[in-house]
């Protein structure tokens, strides 16, 4: 299988760092291909620009997200590595999803109709590992809305068949060690049986 990883945090060295590094030790105990993408270590720019909010509609991306779109389009699974802040995905993932998933790469609107076509049919398994400073509970009360971003809208624009696992760690701010090490061995596990 082929499978991209986009990571998105600042700093390496965090815990989603360490969860990255799980992830890869996961796929290497598998024949899969992997690509790795690091949004903040490419420099990714998520700001869309008001060029790009006009030409929204119109299929394709600028020449400096061709990669981006060509990996999207090489992936049978994808995997987002990221920490939950403020409920959902940090600014650079959804800058990437805001300027990446569009027109001709992730769906497309066929004229007449008001119903998004997806053409992400290559992709069918996604994983996302992430981390959560709030507990479980008060993440239910909150909606998940990080969650339902990946769900309810970018598993659409994918194949019908696609399937989601949701690793995460909930309670950050308040666990222990043991705990972050087991949520990073239950992390490896997940990834070796993909």
């Amino acid at each position: 299988m082929r499978v991209l990883v986009v990571f998105s945090h600042p700093n390496p060295e965090s815990l989603a760092g360490a969860a990255l590094a799980s992830v890869l030790a996961g796929l290497a105990r598998t024949d899969h291909e992997v690509r790795v993408t690091d949004l903040y270590a490419d420099g990714f720019e998520p700001v869309m620009s008001a060029d790009e909010r006009l030409s929204h509609a119109e299929p394709g991306v600028g020449r400096e997200l061709q990669r981006y779109a060509d990996d999207l389009a090489w992936a049978e699974a994808l995997v987002l590595v990221y920490p939950t802040w403020w409920s959902g995905q940090p600014a650079m993932l959804k800058g990437w999803i805001d300027r990446v998933w569009v027109a001709g790469v992730a769906w497309e609107l066929p004229e007449g109709t008001n119903i998004l076509r997806p053409l992400l049919h290559n992709v069918r398994r996604i994983v996302v590992v992430t981390t959560h400073g709030s507990s479980k509970l008060t993440n239910a009360l909150q909606g998940e809305a990080g969650k339902r971003t990946v769900t309810r809208s970018i598993r659409t624009m994918c194949s019908r068949r696609t399937r989601t696992t949701w690793c995460a760690l909930y309670g950050l701010d308040t666990i222990d060690d043991a705990k972050r090490t087991a949520f990073l061995d239950r992390v490896e596990r997940t990834l070796a049986k993909l």
